[in-house]
């Protein structure tokens, strides 16, 4: 048995963690995955050589590099049952407030909070992935990633052409006070969610959960939000709104790219 550690430069949420994962797990010779979000490593327990698991790696365009490999005694693993509780956990939240942020950011014509909706939506996919991978062929797994990846791309290109037709149309401003106050909601669900899955870490790594809550792509997003709704009052323009969205749905994009390469 080998232990292999890498770092991984992108991988910073733990969407990238379920991307490696949905990679990885059922790989030959592959017996665990050991996470270290903030510091961006990896820790592969496996037989033989990493050679193929660098390659699977790399594929994901997240960045790579071997640290070292070293010997390790057989890994007897974690309950599987504790990890696919926390993974419905995370799911459902995110699901939830994908239906919140869609329902209120059409409402309240807010193409910020619809392009933050559709984030929460890709979380789900890579979650709902995971789940369905276990006890499942490879076939299968690629096959419903190459749908939940082209699923989300529509979305995604929907979203930017709204965008082009509120920019070239009439300027509809939205309700500031809504994109406040929901992503302010989304931004404590995704705290949240980090939280939830820290629990599956080791103690000694659980210094490191505010770390992971503050380098998150969700975070930052659910910020640009909230700083959005306050320009739009300011300035009384929904530019500040149709820019955040337009950036929210580019990572949307990223996100559905890296899913339906795990179709290939």
């Amino acid at each position: 048995m080998k232990k292999t550690q890498f770092e991984i430069p992108k991988m910073d949420c733990p969407s990238e963690e379920n991307l490696i994962r949905l990679k990885l797990d059922g790989m030959k010779g592959v017996h665990h995955l050991d996470f270290d979000i903030p510091n961006r490593h990896l820790f592969v327990f496996h037989e033989g050589n990493f050679e193929e698991i660098n390659r699977e790696i790399l594929s994901l365009n997240l960045g790579g590099k071997v640290l070292e490999t070293l010997d390790s005694e057989e890994f007897s693993g974690e309950d599987n049952s504790h990890q696919r509780k926390l993974l419905w956990a995370v799911l459902v939240i995110n699901f939830a407030f994908f239906l919140i942020e869609m329902s209120t950011g059409l409402i309240s014509k807010s193409m910020g909070l619809v392009a933050d909706s559709l984030d929460m939506l890709a979380d789900s996919l890579v979650y709902g992935l995971s789940l369905l991978a276990v006890g499942t062929t490879v076939a299968r797994k690629k096959k419903t990633a190459r749908i939940a990846g082209y699923f989300q791309m529509s979305l995604a290109v929907l979203g930017f052409v709204e965008v082009l037709r509120r920019f070239f149309g009439v300027d509809q401003i939205p309700d500031f006070s809504t994109m406040i106050v929901v992503s302010i909601f989304a931004l404590i669900a995704n705290a949240l969610c980090l939280y939830l899955l820290q629990k599956s870490k080791s103690k000694e790594e659980a210094h490191m959960q505010a770390s992971m809550i503050f380098t998150s792509n969700d975070v930052i997003i659910n910020l640009g939000v909230i700083a959005a709704g306050l320009l739009v009052n300011w300035l009384d323009s929904s530019l500040p709104d149709l820019i955040i969205g337009s950036i929210v749905f580019v990572l949307v994009v990223q996100g559905a790219i890296r899913i339906l390469k795990l179709g290939k």
